[in-house]
């Protein structure tokens, strides 16, 4: 039987989602009841309608799953990707429709900046800042089960490629004790994380491993610039190293991946892809082995081996 449930569950989503937005901003979910806000009552009760405050009496209280994701002291927060979303992707998105006729992002269109994306992303500190503690979130959820997905024993050092806060190589160290493990990343996001190896993966001689890491990396940039950086790594890896690589696998039942792969059109220079199409890329580049795993997280996992 044709019913409207799911064209009228799509035209309210964005709402349900710009609540919890505007909720995060004016730090609701840390407790705060900021007194210049006329209609906050509304707002709380929205909140408990969608689950994210309970209500007893005239006081509001976070639920477990907001206190874990949405307080933004706790260590599993998802404020700063929250943050991200709300500041960012959201007016940008609102440019959908010129993406998909033109192709391309829609930073100049929506801010009007020039430049690399990355520019963007870390045009200040505060947005490098926002930026990273976006991305540490989604990899606190993400990287313990990426890292899981294959038998990573045998190898013996592992560098993150661009690998921000570091939430995978900490998850491969709590994993494989033995596994020494380091990310290199761009100078300024190394002056905020020491210990982090500075420089750039695409012009940069690569730091020496067995084992490379590139979490939400490949799916930021065009066909010619990955299959640069995919060869490239293949040649410093010895014979036998390997690239783990975290990414949303694409499937035409997958809509969180279909989704995805709509904001790197808004966002970026990339797309998300499939695992056949991950495949082909690898073994172009020379990997004679390559295994894609679902893992249940935002990000699945891929191993290709030399």
């Amino acid at each position: 039987m044709t019913t409207s449930k799911t064209v009228l569950d799509l035209i309210d989503a964005f709402r349900r989602s710009k609540t919890m937005f505007a909720a995060v901003e004016l730090g609701i979910f840390d407790g705060k009841r900021p007194q210049h806000c006329k209609e906050l009552p509304r707002l709380l009760d929205a909140c408990v309608s969608l689950g994210l405050l309970e209500k007893n009496g005239d006081t509001y209280s976070n639920t477990p799953e907001t206190d874990k994701y949405l307080r933004s002291a706790s260590p599993d927060t998802l404020a700063g990707y929250v943050q991200y979303s709300n500041n960012v992707l959201y007016p940008m998105w609102g440019h959908l429709e010129d993406a998909v006729r033109e192709g391309g992002h829609r930073w100049k269109q929506t801010f009007g900046f020039e430049g690399q994306i990355f520019s963007h992303f870390f045009r200040s500190e505060d947005a490098m800042r926002e930026f990273q503690r976006g991305m540490h979130g989604f990899g606190r959820l993400s990287s313990p089960e990426v890292v899981s997905a294959f038998d990573l024993s045998p190898f013996h050092r592992l560098i993150d490629l661009g690998g921000g806060t570091g939430h995978l190589a900490e998850a491969v160290r709590e994993r494989y004790p033995h596994l020494e493990a380091n990310v290199f990343d761009l100078p300024g996001v190394a002056q905020m994380f020491p210990g982090t190896i500075a420089g750039d993966f695409f012009t940069d001689p690569l730091p020496e491993a067995d084992l490379y890491s590139l979490g939400r990396i490949l799916h930021d940039w065009s066909e010619d610039k990955i299959r640069m950086l995919l060869s490239k790594i293949y040649n410093a890896l010895p014979a036998g190293g390997g690239l783990l690589i975290a990414e949303k696998l694409l499937e035409s039942q997958y809509v969180s991946g279909h989704m995805q792969s709509l904001n790197m059109l808004v966002v970026t220079e990339g797309r998300e892809r499939s695992a056949t199409e991950y495949d082909s890329l690898l073994r172009a580049a020379g990997f004679s082995q390559v295994d894609s795993r679902h893992t249940g997280a935002p990000v699945d996992a891929i191993l290709a081996i030399k």
